[in-house]
């Protein structure tokens, strides 16, 4: 063998044992586990403006970012699973919205760096350590705004000013929920109306919850911020129309179905966000240097085909307040 058939050998296998091949070279891809609380259909227009923020930071899925996406399908006691899952893959960082989903997260692993969106009072339960500096593998975007529950009454007050008995629903499977539904509880006395309490676990539970409202005959329904309620929409908009109930929801997805009104922060902007994080992240900073933020926007959106279903009349002044009218 001539001295340059043996160097390029040598080249050849030096080259082999430092280019991965195949599957290896894609596993060098920065890899996203995203855990949604509910299904790919029914988040597409939260995974959406994730993905659009990505791609504003010049990540193109597929090519120089992979996500791998699990589906809990409305049923928490899942995440678990779908969890170990993405571990095994040994994806880079982890991404999901609400409380329940968090807290999973927070169990299944102390490494991976996770990016939260939308958990309503990380501090109060015990997620994070504070906004400023949540520590651990932690950060992201809360929820979290001074007595949104008191503000969701009031606008129903000012829609139905008759209004003395509303029914709430929420979950107490998460930890935020429990906090939530108590600041219902105490604001509703100031405004004079009593409250019909309806916690729900799980879908069967909102058969139970349905009826207990057929029974006592609140004049009104809050729907409080669980992906609970996010993936089963369809059936409270089913029961509120069929039976005439207005209401006012933390979710948008709610009134586009035939709800009257909601009010909350923008979860699609907060989906948005995310990215931002993730590409922190991915660029070297470490989760618990990175402040959570809280919500920018907030946002009313008004149902004026389900009012004049229900025959209510909406004051011009929440009108000019909504920051989108369905007509």
């Amino acid at each position: 063998m001539t001295k340059s058939f043996a160097g390029f050998f040598i080249a050849l296998a030096l080259f082999a044992l430092t280019y991965p091949a195949g599957g290896q070279d894609r596993a060098r891809i920065p890899r996203i586990g995203f855990l949604g609380n509910s299904t790919a259909a029914r988040e597409a227009h939260l995974v959406g403006p994730f993905r659009e923020g990505l791609r504003d930071l010049g990540y193109v899925e597929g090519q120089n970012i992979l996500i791998e996406y699990r589906w809990a399908e409305g049923r928490y006691e899942r995440f678990p699973a779908l969890l170990a899952d993405l571990i095994a893959l040994k994806v880079d960082v982890i991404v999901s919205a609400g409380t329940p989903a968090a807290f999973a997260v927070k169990k299944a692993t102390s490494s991976i760096p996770f990016v939260m969106v939308a958990v309503g009072d990380p501090v109060g339960t015990g997620l994070i350590n504070s906004l400023a500096r949540p520590g651990g593998n932690i950060t992201g975007l809360t929820s979290i705004a001074a007595d949104l529950e008191g503000k969701r009454l009031e606008l129903l007050r000012e829609v139905i000013p008759e209004l003395s008995h509303v029914a709430v629903l929420w979950n107490p499977a998460s930890a935020f929920q429990v906090v939530s539904e108590k600041e219902v509880q105490a604001a509703a006395p100031v405004l004079g109306i009593k409250v019909l309490s309806l916690g729900v676990r799980a879908r069967e539970q909102l058969d139970d919850a349905f009826a207990a409202i057929l029974r006592e005959r609140p004049s009104a329904l809050v729907v409080l911020a669980d992906r609970l309620f996010l993936h089963h929409r369809k059936s409270i908009v089913d029961f509120i129309t069929q039976n005439r109930l207005p209401g006012v929801y933390a979710y948008q997805e709610l009134v586009e179905l035939g709800g009257l009104m909601s009010y909350g922060p923008s979860y699609s902007g907060m989906h948005r966000r995310a990215a931002y994080y993730v590409d922190k992240i991915l660029k070297g900073a470490k989760p618990a240097d990175l402040p959570v933020e809280r919500p920018a926007n907030f946002e009313l959106v008004v149902n004026l085909k389900a009012a004049k279903a229900l025959g209510i009349a909406i004051p011009p002044e929440v009108l000019l307040r909504a920051d989108r009218v369905i007509k």
